[in-house]
C-alpha cells in the first residue's frame, strides 16, 4: 500500500469518483476537487467512504499539495489551475492510466472521430457471449477504475476520447482500434489537424510486436501517419473498397474476417447493424474477436443480434408514415455526413447546437441531393443557415426539442424520414447529447 502517496481528483462525475475509490483502496491519501456542483449520488458516495471532497471551487493550496493529479478529460489542458500543477512538476494523468497500473486484465482500447461507441458495445456484446470475464469502461459503463477497484475481470474493451488517451502515458492497449480520424474537438488541439491525429495514435504507444493494432485502411488520415511512423506491432487493416492484405473487407455482398489464416464469412444483409459505417464497426470488431479466438458461430450469432445504442441512428416512431430517427450523437460533421449517407429517403434534417468550428462544405453536395428542408434548433443558427440556404429549399428555426419536432413533422410527408443528427455541441439548449436525444423522442411521441 502506497500510504504516503498524496492523489487529487479533478471533476467528480463517474471516473473521478472511481478513481477516488481505487485511491483509497490502494491506501493512498484522496482528496476530490470539482469546480461545479457535485450530483447528489457521487456526493453520497463520497461522503459514505469518507472520502475528502469539495465542490464549487478549487483550494489551490490543497490541489497543489497532491504528489499525482487525476483529471476529468472534460477539464483542458490551458486551465490556469493545471498548468500551474504542470509548472510546479506535479504529474497531471487520466483516470485510464491510473487504472491500467493497477491490473493485469488484457485491455481492447478503441478510439477514432466516430464509430467508437458502436465498436466498443459490439466488441463488448461478443466477449459477453463468449463467455468471457469482461469489464465495459472508459467513456461508456462504470469507470475502468471503479471495476479495478471492485471487479476481478479478465478482459476490458475500453472506449477512448483523445482527451482521455492525452492523460496517457504508460498505459498499453493488447488489442487497440483506430476506426477513423476526422476534424473533430480542434479547440482543445489549438486548431491544429496534427495534434488531434497524434492524440488519437496514443493508442499504439507502448504497444509491442505481440500486440494488435487494427485500423480502417479506406481512412486517408489514419493511413498517411502509419506510412510516416512504420508501427511495430501485429497491423490488421480493414477496407470496404480493397481486399489485397486486408483482415476484413466485403466481396458480393459477404463480409469475410481473415486472421490467423483463418476465414469467417456473412451476408452483409445478415449484420443487426446496416449502413456502410457500421460495415466499419462490425469489421474493427469481427477482427478483435477473432484475434482472441472467439468462435466463429458466436460472432456471426453476436453480428447478427446485437442492438444499436442509444442516441446513435436509433429508430424511434413512424408516425403517418414519416419515420423519426434519433441520431443525437452526432456531434460533428463527419458523424451527419455517416447518418445522412445511411438514409435513402428525402430528409427533414433537424441540426445546430453549439459549433465546434465545423466546416458544412464536407456534407453540402450530400445535403443537397438527400435533405428537403433543414429544421435548426439552436440558440444561433447563423453559420448553419449560411452555410445551407443555396443547399436546401427550405430552412426553418426551433428554440427546442418540441418546436423542432412539429416543425419537421409539419414539412415532411408520408415517405420521408425526419433526422435529428445535430452536427454540432448540445450546451445551448441541452444538459448533453442524452438530454437532446431523450426530449427529441418524448417530442416525436407526444405528436
Amino acid at each position: 500500500m502506497n500510504t504516503s502517496k498524496k492523489i487529487v481528483i479533478l471533476g467528480a462525475a463517474e471516473s473521478g469518483v472511481g478513481s477516488a475509490v481505487l485511491a483509497q483502496k490502494l491506501g493512498m491519501e484522496v482528496f476530490v476537487s470539482d469546480a461545479g456542483k457535485i450530483a447528489e449520488k457521487y456526493k453520497k458516495e463520497l461522503v459514505s467512504r469518507d472520502i475528502r471532497f469539495e465542490e464549487g471551487s478549487h483550494t489551490e493550496s490543497e490541489i497543489l499539495s497532491a504528489s499525482e493529479i487525476i483529471k476529468s478529460p472534460g477539464i483542458p489542458d490551458k486551465a490556469p489551475l493545471v498548468k500551474k500543477a504542470k509548472e510546479q512538476g506535479i504529474k497531471i494523468i487520466s483516470e485510464i492510466e491510473f487504472a491500467a497500473r493497477y491490473t493485469d486484465a488484457k485491455i481492447i482500447a478503441i478510439t477514432g472521430t466516430n464509430g467508437k461507441t458502436t465498436t466498443t458495445m459490439l466488441t463488448y456484446h461478443i466477449l459477453q457471449k463468449a463467455g468471457m470475464n469482461v469489464g465495459l469502461g472508459g467513456n461508456v459503463g462504470k469507470s475502468f477504475a471503479r471495476q479495478v477497484a471492485e471487479e476481478n475481470f479478465d478482459h476490458y474493451v475500453l472506449e477512448l476520447s483523445s482527451f482521455q488517451l492525452d492523460g496517457c502515458y504508460e498505459f498499453k492497449a493488447d488489442i487497440g482500434i483506430l476506426t477513423n480520424i476526422t476534424p473533430d474537438h480542434l479547440d482543445r488541439y489549438e486548431y491544429q489537424l496534427q495534434n488531434y491525429v497524434d492524440s488519437k495514435f496514443r493508442i499504439l504507444q507502448n504497444q509491442t510486436a505481440a500486440d494488435a493494432f487494427i485500423y480502417c485502411a479506406d481512412d486517408e488520415l489514419t493511413m498517411k501517419e502509419i506510412a510516416k511512423l512504420n508501427p511495430g506491432m501485429q497491423l490488421f487493416p480493414f477496407s470496404i473498397y480493397k481486399k489485397e492484405g486486408m483482415s476484413a473487407w466485403v466481396e458480393d455482398e459477404q463480409l469475410y474476417i481473415q486472421t490467423n489464416n483463418q476465414q469467417l464469412n456473412m451476408s452483409i444483409h445478415d449484420l443487426a447493424l446496416q449502413g456502410k459505417h457500421n460495415l466499419y464497426n462490425s469489421m474493427a470488431s469481427g477482427i478483435a474477436s477473432r484475434i482472441l479466438d472467439i468462435r466463429k458461430d458466436v460472432v456471426r450469432e453476436s453480428f447478427s443480434d446485437f442492438e444499436n445504442i442509444e442516441h446513435r441512428l436509433e429508430f424511434v416512431n413512424t408516425v403517418h408514415g414519416i419515420d423519426f430517427i434519433n441520431d443525437s450523437k452526432a456531434t460533428n460533421v463527419n458523424s451527419t455526413w455517416y447518418a445522412l449517407e445511411s438514409i435513402q429517403n428525402p430528409i427533414v434534417w433537424i441540426a445546430g447546437g453549439v459549433d465546434k468550428g465545423n466546416d458544412y462544405d464536407m456534407i453540402s453536395e450530400l445535403v443537397k441531393s438527400r435533405v428537403k428542408a433543414l429544421v435548426c434548433m439552436g440558440v444561433d443558427n447563423m453559420k448553419l443557415i449560411e452555410a445551407f440556404k443555396d443547399v436546401v429549399p427550405v430552412i426553418v428555426e426551433a428554440g427546442s426539442a418540441e418546436e423542432a419536432v412539429q416543425a419537421a413533422y409539419r414539412l415532411g410527408k408520408k415517405g420521408d424520414t425526419v433526422l435529428l443528427s445535430p452536427c454540432c455541441a448540445s450546451f445551448d439548449l441541452f444538459e448533453n447529447y442524452e438530454d437532446r436525444g431523450r426530449k427529441f423522442k418524448a417530442a416525436v411521441r407526444a405528436l
